[in-house]
């Protein structure tokens, strides 16, 4: 059990020197450790108010952390060359004790043309993440990517050059948020693991939410077992607000609001509009823990992964965000536990 946070980077001092929204989500990664709660992620955000450097804030969170598991849901790969990635990977995972657990995809088509002046342009998005996952993984796994001649500093001529650090055991905690079977499979082929989230892509079938996110988990594992690597590690995040008094609902609002009209949407139009397409989402529970715990426990989806993800709200005060992720860890997780 673990959550999923938009950790921000505002809130920064006069001095210039700190910024209490990476305080706070330091924070509440330490808060969830002490209730027990088993992994802390990050989502990756760039030119907006949102973590963009997620590792070196997971680096920090692991000095003041010793049993979390810490991760990205997800890193754009869109964005990324692969062989810095994978030397920020090792270091990070190094440096909080092999407790890193990397989710990669490849992001929002959307936001590629303001993103061209800070990150360049894209170009065909699919061959670039496909190519990008490929390096990064094949780097951690210490592929030779040069031979050092007689100029090369530190090393003899002729040593064999590896991306460095190495990190031996990172590589079974990368993993690849997919919405298709599509994905989901080549993940599986990978030998990664598979994050879901609470959207997937419609198709026109009438099937519901869950069951689309079924399909996608399954088709995973078989395409992992298929390749030799077993079932492989799904996790899967819902957002879920339980209430424990009349102040959530008016701090819920919004999101109560956001949902119902996303789930009218759906039942009319067999999809709720996302990015110029139609997606359907999971359902926004907004009740007693006990409720929230029973609905999460019949989730069909949730039943066939190995790890559930509270999926925390962007844009509300941290002592809103801090509060449904106490109440999830103090009163929802230990019923979910019981049946899970």
């Amino acid at each position: 059990m673990g959550f999923l946070a938009f950790v921000d980077h505002t809130g920064i001092a006069r001095s210039g020197t700190r910024s209490q929204g990476l305080d706070d989500g330091i924070d509440l990664f330490q808060r969830a450790e002490g209730m027990g709660l088993d992994a802390g992620y990050v989502r990756h955000r760039h030119l907006q108010a949102y973590l963009s450097a997620p590792l070196p804030f997971l680096a920090a969170v692991g000095m003041r952390t010793s049993t979390l598991r810490l991760g990205t849901a997800l890193i754009p790969l869109r964005f990324e060359n692969a062989g810095r990635l994978a030397e920020d990977i090792a270091t990070t995972d190094l440096l909080t004790g092999g407790r890193l657990h990397i989710g990669m995809g490849s992001g929002y088509a959307k936001q590629d043309a303001v993103n061209v002046r800070a990150f360049g342009a894209v170009g065909d998005v699919r061959e670039k993440v496909d190519a990008t996952l490929a390096d990064v993984i094949s780097f951690l796994d210490g592929e030779v990517v040069s031979v050092a001649d007689e100029f090369f500093e530190t090393e003899d001529e002729g040593t064999e050059l590896v991306v460095r650090p190495q990190a031996p055991t990172v590589r079974s905690r990368l993993a690849y948020g997919a919405g298709s079977v599509t994905s989901a499979e080549m993940a599986g082929r990978l030998g990664i693991g598979l994050q879901v989230s609470t959207l997937a892509p419609t198709d026109g079938t009438g099937r519901s939410f869950e069951e689309l996110q079924l399909e996608v988990i399954d088709a995973y594992r078989a395409a992992s077992r298929e390749a030799g690597y077993g079932d492989g590690h799904v996790s899967a995040s819902r957002q879920v607000l339980p209430v424990t008094d009349q102040g959530d609902l008016v701090d819920f609002q919004y999101l109560i609001d956001r949902d119902r009209t996303r789930q009218e949407a759906m039942l009319r139009e067999g999809g709720a509009p996302l990015g110029g397409r139609r997606a359907m989402f999971g359902r926004v529970v907004a009740d007693a823990p006990e409720v929230v715990a029973k609905f999460l426990a019949g989730d069909v989806a949730l039943q066939a992964a190995d790890e559930v993800i509270l999926a925390l709200p962007f844009g509300h005060p941290y002592e809103v965000v801090r509060k449904i992720t106490t109440t999830f860890g103090e009163r929802v997780v230990p019923l979910l536990r019981g049946v899970r």
